[in-house]
């Protein structure tokens, strides 16, 4: 799919030659070795975009660690987007969106065995999880992580939405892109995400055609599955089961995510309307917006009617001072995962796998290396 121009386009171009000129010169800065690349005697995982938004990072990330963490001591890394603290802290099950975001708090409560952290320089980072002798890391996680050139991953994974492929893109903020696509060179692994099931094989052909894949770059195709959707206030209300799936009910769908458009369409699957609120991607809700939400959830007319959120949306509703307003509503989060199509779960495994177990310490002694 071609990129579609946004609104006042024409009034972006300019800056986004100017966006482009910016991260041009930063990657040639790496390219000359003025700016350094570090690489890590351990193996680390990068998972990102070239786009803004919406490919689906957090989804992979928690598959990878789901994957890898009861053959080996992973953690994850994250800069922990829209925290209000700063520098480098471990992601606990008691902590808050605002100490440190809402996707590693997110990955904790699924996995709460690994370690999760953040902080805004991935190499400092790197280096306190691997100065941590107690917790022995044997392989790292680095969440949204393709644009930061001061780490070179052992895996690089670039995630290309299938709906915003990027065919004749451009720059932020006239276009999606955060840098050129001929960057997707950097990657190991290529993922397209929220691809069809329906696709036709002559239609998959033509889009590996397409990337112009190298040699050594493997691809494969995901797409998100919806899970059961779990109560967010369990106990505070009548309803805090999913049966309401199997009837339809009316939802108020609130979202702060940079794409809705996949899970819209899922609920109008179980639903009699949908009325929708939504805010910005990572959206701090405000005791306003509870009171606004309330109050629109009261004038849906009838009596099956059910509030219905995203995962990582939750946590942050649950966290705002007059929660209390919504906790009688039957309320729900979905929460999701990926699924690998054409039999690729198995090699991806596989892929993942082989390069931890070849490439994990032996001893706990680091040492880094600057290129």
């Amino acid at each position: 799919m071609a990129y579609k121009q946004k609104k006042y386009g024409l009034l972006l171009y300019p800056i986004s030659l100017l966006y482009g000129f910016a991260v041009g010169f930063r990657n040639l800065l790496f390219n000359l070795n003025i700016l350094h690349t570090h690489e890590f005697p351990i193996p680390v995982i990068g998972v990102g975009n070239i786009t803004v938004g919406g490919t689906g990072k957090t989804p992979h990330v928690e598959y990878i660690a789901g994957l890898l963490k009861y053959d080996f001591r992973i953690a994850t890394l994250s800069r922990g987007y829209k925290r209000k603290t700063h520098g480098f802290g471990e992601v606990h099950l008691n902590s808050t969106t605002k100490e440190v975001g809402d996707e590693p708090l997110q990955i904790k409560n699924k996995h709460p065995e690994i370690i999760v952290s953040v902080d805004e320089s991935r190499v400092d980072g790197i280096r306190k999880l691997m100065a941590d002798k107690e917790k022995q890391i044997q392989v790292i996680l680095l969440d949204d992580a393709f644009q930061h050139r001061y780490v070179k991953p052992g895996i690089s994974i670039l995630l290309i939405d299938y709906n915003r492929l990027l065919t004749n893109d451009h720059f932020l903020p006239y276009g999606n892109l955060r840098e050129r696509e001929h960057n997707k060179i950097k990657a190991n692994i290529i993922i397209i995400t929220k691809m069809p099931y329906e696709i036709k094989p002559i239609e998959r052909r033509i889009l590996e055609k397409n990337l112009q894949l190298f040699p050594y770059q493997t691809l494969y195709f995901t797409n998100i599955k919806y899970k059961n959707p779990v109560s967010i206030f369990p106990g505070k209300t009548s309803t805090t089961n999913y049966s309401f799936i199997k009837n339809k009910y009316h939802v108020l769908l609130v979202t702060g995510i940079a794409n809705h458009g996949e899970l819209i369409k899922h609920i109008k699957q179980f639903s009699l309307s949908i009325t929708h609120l939504f805010f910005k991607d990572h959206y701090s809700f405000k005791e306003k917006d509870i009171e606004k939400i309330s109050k629109t959830f009261k004038q849906i007319t009838g009596e099956n009617k059910v509030l219905i959120t995203t995962e990582k949306d939750s946590l942050r509703l649950r966290e705002t001072q007059n929660s209390y307003l919504i906790e009688d509503i039957p309320s729900f989060y979905i929460p999701i995962e990926i699924d690998f199509l054409y039999s690729d779960k198995n090699r991806f495994n596989k892929q993942i796998t082989e390069y931890v177990r070849k490439n994990k310490p032996v001893s706990s002694i680091y040492s880094e290396r600057n290129k």
